[in-house]
């Protein structure tokens, strides 16, 4: 047993991919409909109907959102972290955006605000650094340590709820950052990289997801918010 894990029996890491995927999943799929025959307010609260339920079934599944520091200040800093993103976010995506542009209804403007800045970071964070970034960090430790088939020897007998908070590896922060990214488009590549990385920063010093979480609702809330005031739609 690695030092970053405790020895504390848990469900394995394919018995948790469904939990932890799934509202991930039912998200992308609702909004990938062919023709596209919802209108945005239509796909933001079916998003919401479907996939909040998803997220309460699943919910004794998840890892602890909070770690050993103080969530006071976790979520200070996740405001903070948030902020910071959204400039990042905006001047990235600016230079890449394409020029479609689908203005918001209020009624839009309020369900996307309900679904980007509140659903989405927790199954997102929960998703990737709480499962993809956990899962490749052990892989990657059972390689170095010499342990054969330790992608299958991770993903079939280890937990990624064993893991200490905050633990990391170079690979588990370039591969985690990576599969972040293909869940967006590819001209937001540059934007999500950058995002990635500061989520997956965020994460190791504070040692929480908590942080990650508010980090990433405060970048969803500020960029819709920014859209809605700017009339930039091309940055969604």
């Amino acid at each position: 047993m690695n030092p970053i894990e405790t020895k504390t029996p848990r469900l394995t890491n394919a018995q948790l991919l469904l939990p932890y995927a799934a509202p991930y999943f039912a998200y992308v799929a609702i909004g990938s409909l062919p023709g596209n025959p919802l209108s945005m307010e239509s796909v933001y609260l079916l998003r919401l109907l479907i996939v909040i339920p998803i997220l309460i079934w699943a919910w004794r599944k998840y890892v602890s959102l909070t770690g050993p520091n103080n969530p006071v200040l976790s979520i200070v800093t996740g405001i903070f972290a948030g902020i910071i993103g959204t400039f990042i976010w905006i001047v990235l995506l600016s230079l890449f955006a394409g020029s479609d542009e689908t203005p918001w209804t209020e009624k839009g403007f309020i369900l996307c605000l309900a679904a980007a800045g509140l659903v989405v970071p927790v199954f997102e964070e929960l998703l990737m650094r709480g499962y993809v970034f956990r899962l490749v960090l052990q892989w990657d430790i059972g390689r170095k340590t010499g342990v054969k088939n330790a992608f299958e020897k991770a993903y079939h007998e280890k937990s990624i709820q064993n893991v200490e908070p905050g633990a990391w590896t170079f690979k588990a922060v370039a591969l985690s950052t990576v599969i972040f990214t293909l869940g967006h488009a590819v001209n937001a590549w540059p934007a999500s990289v950058a995002y990635g990385l500061l989520m997956a920063f965020l994460w190791i010093i504070r040692k929480d997801l908590l942080t990650c979480i508010v980090a990433h609702g405060t970048t969803n809330i500020c960029l819709a918010i920014y859209i809605w005031l700017t009339k930039q739609w091309f940055l969604w």
